[in-house]
C-alpha cells in the first residue's frame, strides 16, 4: 500500500513540478521508466499470485534500471545505443505484456 501511495505522490508531484532532464541522462529516462514499469507489472502479478516479497521486488526493481542503464550506456560508448536501447525496450516490453496477460487471467479469469 505505501509503494502505491508514493506512485500516485510521485506521479503527481512529476505533473505539477514538472522536472527537466540533464541532457547526459536524457537517453537513459526512457529505458529507465520501462525498466520500473517491468518490475511494477512483475511485483503486482506476484501480489496476485501470493508470491510477493519486498526484498526480491527491491532488488528486482533496482537491478533492472541499473543492468538497463548500463545496457545503454554500453551502447552509447560502442556507437550503437539506439539498437541497444531498442533491443532493451523490445525484451522489457515482452516481459510487461506477459505479466499483464498473467495479471488479466487472474483478475477475470480469462
Amino acid at each position: 500500500m505505501i509503494a502505491v501511495v508514493g506512485l500516485i505522490v510521485g506521479v503527481v508531484a512529476g505533473l505539477f513540478l514538472q522536472p527537466t532532464v540533464p541532457v547526459a541522462l536524457q537517453p537513459y529516462l526512457p529505458i529507465a521508466v520501462v525498466a520500473a514499469l517491468d518490475a511494477l507489472f512483475g511485483g503486482f502479478r506476484a501480489m496476485l499470485d501470493g508470491l510477493f516479497d519486498d526484498r526480491v521486488f527491491l532488488v528486482s526493481f533496482l537491478s533492472n534500471v541499473v543492468v538497463a542503464a548500463f545496457i545503454v550506456f554500453l551502447g552509447d560508448q560502442l556507437g550503437v545505443g539506439s539498437q541497444l536501447s531498442t533491443a532493451v525496450v523490445v525484451v522489457l516490453g515482452i516481459r510487461i505484456f506477459s505479466n499483464a496477460a498473467a495479471i488479466r487471467r487472474h483478475l477475470f479469469k480469462a
